[in-house]
């Protein structure tokens, strides 16, 4: 299995390093870099890496600043590399997983490396085990009513009448449930083979929507409507994937 890293450090020569050192690895990828504390909050939110090789001192927020803004819990594990030693205990007091020195040496990361794999590799493969069990369970429909999402360290079931929405991101899916969100790899398309047709449905390219989520529905330009689901969120229909529903389910909303 691959690890997926980001990594974010104001300093375009100390990006670099980081990456000549995990590109030695074949089990490991880099997904995207930032240069400042914002453009990582983006980056960690919308690609979810595994592990975060994160900067502390930076210019508009420092690396503490950006794992207060992410919120218990933290969506991946936490490296801190920073030219400062000062910061260590604050840094394993956020449940850093940890902290590396500038300059790093290529020992000091391959050690790294080998802890972060003993930590994640079992937990990411238990997971597509249960996952591949569970598919693999006879069920009265040939549609799913659970999915197996990653919470913490830990894996558990999530109801399918649960879910709100459902959006793409190249490889992954974010399922929203509850107030929470949650990644797993697959398409939408996959996903909606899975799913009642008669309780959700594909509203644009990027998302699908679960019907009895949408609380208000309102005319927008160019024959689309805009929704407002049960969590708050707004999404549009557009007008290409109103066009493919099945005939009688604009009638349910």
């Amino acid at each position: 299995m691959t690890l997926r890293a980001a990594i974010v450090d104001d300093e375009a020569p100390a990006r670099d390093k980081l990456k000549r050192y995990l590109a030695m690895f074949d089990d490991i990828s880099v997904i995207g870099e930032a240069a400042n504390g914002r453009d990582a909050l983006t980056l960690i939110t919308k690609h979810r890496p595994d592990v975060v090789f994160l900067d502390i001192s930076m210019p508009d927020m420092d690396g503490f600043s950006v794992l207060q803004a992410l919120g218990e819990p933290l969506p991946a594990e936490i490296v801190f590399v920073t030219a400062h030693d000062d910061r260590a205990l604050q840094a394993f007091e956020v449940h850093a997983f940890d902290y590396l020195l500038k300059p790093v040496s290529p020992e000091r990361f391959d050690r790294l490396l080998r802890r972060l794999r003993e930590r994640l590799i079992p937990r990411m493969d238990m997971g597509s085990r249960i996952d591949g069990l569970l598919e693999a369970l006879p069920a009265p429909s040939h549609y799913i009513e659970h999915v197996l999402v990653q919470a913490d360290a830990s894996a558990h079931l999530l109801r399918v009448d649960r879910i709100s929405r459902i959006e793409s991101s190249r490889n992954y899916l974010d399922v929203h449930a509850d107030g929470c969100s949650y990644r797993l790899r697959g398409t939408l398309e996959n996903m909606l083979s899975r799913l009642n047709p008669m309780r959700f449905a594909r509203i644009n390219r990027s998302a699908l929507v679960r019907l009895e989520a949408i609380r208000e529905v309102h005319p927008w330009p160019e024959g689309e409507y805009r929704l407002l689901l049960d969590d708050g969120a707004r999404v549009t229909w557009t007008r290409r994937y109103l066009d493919s529903l099945p005939p009688g389910l604009l009638t349910r909303l």
